[in-house]
């Protein structure tokens, strides 16, 4: 009797392990070399395709892992080259209509539209429960960055921005180098960039133009207020605008200051003050143009001490061409930055300086040896190259199941923080009667409600008012 149940026995647990070799064959071998399975396959749907929403359609597709099922874009000519690129996916104008009739077939949505746009897009699709790639920076107005941030946690969806240089090697390595107290304490923080390279501290053009046929400019429009459609605005230029854009800040802040905020585990601010470039009209007779950003600006925000700081940290943005002074240990014909941008930290014992991006990052002085630290944090595959590729797995494998490089959760603060200093930027050139009582203020911030509390006229900016039939609705 003994005999035959242990002869059962291992009959049983030879037949339960054979079903499960059965069971757990890789996917490509039953569908052949190469072969993805289906839902193995992220089904994308991405609103704003041409320029960089095209590129980073064509980086999702590169992972061999994501399905472009949908486009959409309110100019068929931007549209164009990924509508050719992915000629399987269906296309439409209005992101509206898109979610409203395809959303039980779309896993994730891209959004890579001018920035007015990106929170009214993103939330429809979280609020769907779709995962969502949205290009930097995250939101407009620091309400929408925090309702983004909420959202995300929310609604339990994967989340990245297109900030790649948080997937690139060079953040790593620099982490590495302060965990290792190669610099000593943080001291403070530089970043800065050579941008705008597209018109600032202008007039809005007085005369309007007629609407290409190929574009609904309603649909352009969106949240931002009623305007005549003007020329040279789009598809670029819309980012010295206000209405549209977030300037020079949101531009590149995302890039070039994610390095202090995953190095250092920057939250939100305290305070900021902020100056800006002046353009002069005729002899001492300033322009006052507040519907563009200024031509460049100098801000300094103050962030509360976290575990890697002895004390309050201080990042220092400078943009429109404007520099830190150049390090003493930096070699007179070394280039600062990459020439244009860069980053640098300087610390009790030494100062790390690295390009847009966080590439390339050096000790100072580069003449000096240094033995590296023992590898500690993972490298993403492909470095910056991989952020997208990172996503999209991500999203497969399913919230919290794998980290993501950007998420909301770090994004969020980080597109706040750069939003924060856009307040002072915009308080510093505000004209109320006749005066500028913004200028030179160093702007307090109760982060709690989300408020200036020494300045309550730029406030305003916080939220701002959405055209009718285009609100951005959450409640936290």
């Amino acid at each position: 009797m003994e005999k035959n149940n242990s002869s059962r026995r291992d009959f049983l647990k030879k037949a339960a392990l054979f079903g499960a070799g059965v069971t757990i064959l890789p996917r490509h071998v039953l569908g052949g070399t190469g072969f993805t399975a289906p839902s193995d396959m992220l089904n994308v749907a991405s609103v704003g395709v041409g320029g960089m929403g095209g590129s980073d359609v064509s980086r999702f597709a590169a992972s061999g892992k994501a399905n472009i099922a949908y486009l959409c874009d309110v100019d068929t000519r931007r549209a164009a080259d990924s509508v050719k690129k992915f000629p399987k996916a269906k296309f439409y104008k209005d992101y509206r209509e898109m979610l409203d009739k395809e959303h039980k077939h779309i896993d994730a949505v891209s959004v890579s539209t001018p920035d007015h746009q990106h929170a009214i897009v993103a939330l429809a699709a979280m609020q769907l429960g779709k995962h969502v790639y949205v290009q930097k920076p995250l939101a407009h107005d620091v309400w929408e960055a925090r309702a983004l941030t909420h959202a995300a946690k929310k609604y339990k969806v994967v989340t990245q921005m297109g900030n790649q240089g948080a997937s690139g090697d060079g953040v790593r390595q620099m982490k590495e180098w302060v965990d290792a107290g190669m610099i000593g304490d943080l001291k403070e923080i530089y970043c800065w960039t050579d941008r705008p390279v597209w018109p600032q501290g202008i007039q809005w053009p007085t005369q309007k133009a007629e609407v290409p046929k190929e574009l609904d400019w309603n649909l352009w429009l969106g949240t931002a207020p009623n305007k005549d459609y003007v020329e040279k605005l789009i598809p670029f230029n819309w980012r010295g605008w206000w209405d549209y854009g977030t300037g020079a800040l949101g531009d590149m802040g995302c890039h070039n200051m994610e390095a202090p905020f995953s190095i250092y585990g920057l939250q939100y601010v305290k305070d900021v003050q902020a100056t800006v470039g002046s353009v002069y009209v005729d002899e001492f007779k300033r322009g006052y143009f507040p519907e563009s950003c200024p031509p460049s600006s100098y801000a300094v925000m103050t962030f509360p001490k976290t575990e890697k700081t002895t004390g309050d940290v201080k990042l220092h943005w400078m943009d429109g061409g404007i520099q830190p002074p150049r390090p003493e240990e930096l070699g007179p014909n070394e280039a600062f930055g990459d020439g244009g941008n860069g980053i640098l930290f300087i610390g009790t014992k030494g100062k790390i300086l690295a390009d847009t991006y966080a590439a390339n990052p050096r000790l100072l002085p580069t003449s000096a040896s240094y033995t590296n630290p023992k590898q500690k944090y993972a490298r993403v595959k492909g470095g910056a190259d991989g952020h997208w590729a990172q996503w999209v797995e991500g999203c497969i494998a399913g919230y919290g199941n794998m980290q993501m490089s950007s998420p909301f959760e770090i994004a969020g603060p980080l597109t706040e923080a750069l939003l924060m200093a856009n307040l002072a930027i915009r308080g510093s050139d505000l004209k109320v009667d006749n005066k500028y009582p913004g200028r030179n203020l160093r702007l307090l911030w109760d982060n709690n409600n989300m408020r200036v509390t020494n300045f309550d006229e730029v406030n305003q900016f916080v939220k701002r008012n959405y055209r009718p039939g285009w609100e951005v609705n959450y409640t936290f």
